[in-house]
C-alpha cells in the first residue's frame, strides 16, 4: 500500500474544550461528548458486525478502510476487539485516510482520555511519527495488525491505493468506517467520487457504517451500489447509516 511523501504535512489545529479535542478548521468535535469510545463501538464495530465476523472468519486477513484517522480512537477500538476475538494467525489491515493529521503532542493528550486502552495506546504512540513520515505500513501488536496512514485528500488517496502490497496480500476492502467531520462541515470529502472509489474497492460482502444519516450521503452510497439502512444513532444523533455493497445502482 503506497503512501506519498509526508514531508509537507498540513497539521490540524486542535482546540481543547472541556477536555475534549475540537478541530478549529471544521468547527467540529472529534468524537461524541457523551462517550467517544462507546460511540465507536456502536457505530463502527457493531455497524459493521465485526465481532460476529471475526469470531467466525477463516480468512488470514481482514481489511478495514477509514475516512478520517483523527485521534486514532476508531483504530484502537477495532484493534482491541480484533486481538481479543480474531484468530491468532490472522492479520488486521487497517488503512486510514487523513488530510489534516494531529501532531504527536495533540494525539497523545487525546488518547490519554481512554485509560482502558492504555496498553494499546503506548505502542501506537511510539510508532506514530514513523507512521506519519514513513512511506510504508507499520506492524503492531506482535505483527497481528498492519496500519497504513495515507496523508492527503481521501478520494485521491483511494485512487492510488494498492492493496496487493499488504502482508498477507489483500484484494478488496472488507469494511468501511466512514468517519471524518460531518458532511455539512466537511463537504469536500463526502462526494460522489469518494463513494465511487469505495465501490471500486468493495465486493458483495463488504460492509460500511457511518455516524451520519445525511441525505446526500445516503443518495451517494445508493448510486455507487451500496444497500443503505438506517438505525438509531449514538447519543444525541437521531440516526446513522449502515449497509453493504450489492454492486448495482438499483439498491434500496
Amino acid at each position: 500500500m503506497r503512501a506519498k511523501d509526508n514531508a509537507n504535512i498540513e497539521w490540524c489545529h486542535v482546540e481543547w474544550k472541556q477536555g475534549q479535542p475540537y478541530a478549529s478548521a471544521f468547527q467540529d468535535v472529534y468524537f461524541s461528548s457523551d462517550n467517544g469510545l462507546l460511540e465507536t463501538e456502536y457505530v463502527f464495530l457493531q455497524g459493521n458486525n465485526l465481532t460476529y465476523r471475526w469470531q467466525h472468519t477463516e480468512a488470514k486477513a481482514f481489511t478495514i478502510a477509514e475516512t478520517g484517522f483523527g485521534t486514532g480512537l476508531n483504530f484502537l477500538c477495532a484493534v482491541k476487539n480484533w486481538l481479543e476475538i480474531a484468530p491468532k494467525d490472522a492479520v488486521l489491515h487497517f488503512i486510514s485516510l487523513e488530510k489534516y493529521p494531529l501532531s504527536l503532542s495533540d494525539i497523545t493528550v487525546a488518547l490519554r482520555l481512554w485509560p482502558e486502552l492504555l496498553n494499546l495506546v503506548e505502542p501506537f504512540l511510539a510508532s506514530y511519527e514513523s507512521l506519519l513520515f514513513g512511506k510504508k505500513p507499520i506492524m503492531l501488536f506482535d505483527n497481528r495488525v498492519q496500519l497504513t496512514l495515507l496523508i492527503g485528500d481521501a478520494t485521491a488517496s483511494l485512487k492510488t491505493l494498492n492493496l496487493t502490497d499488504s502482508n498477507p496480500p489483500s484484494s478488496l476492502i472488507d469494511a468501511w468506517f466512514l468517519d471524518g467531520f460531518s458532511p455539512a462541515k466537511n463537504p469536500d470529502m463526502w462526494q460522489a467520487a469518494l463513494f465511487e472509489q469505495m465501490a471500486r474497492l468493495s465486493y458483495q460482502e463488504t460492509t460500511f457504517a457511518t455516524f451520519t444519516s445525511a441525505g446526500e450521503v445516503r443518495r451517494g452510497l445508493l448510486a455507487a451500489g451500496f444497500q443503505v439502512k438506517k438505525q438509531a444513532g449514538f447519543g444525541k444523533k437521531r440516526e446513522m447509516l449502515f449497509g453493504h455493497f450489492v454492486g448495482n445502482t438499483n439498491a434500496t
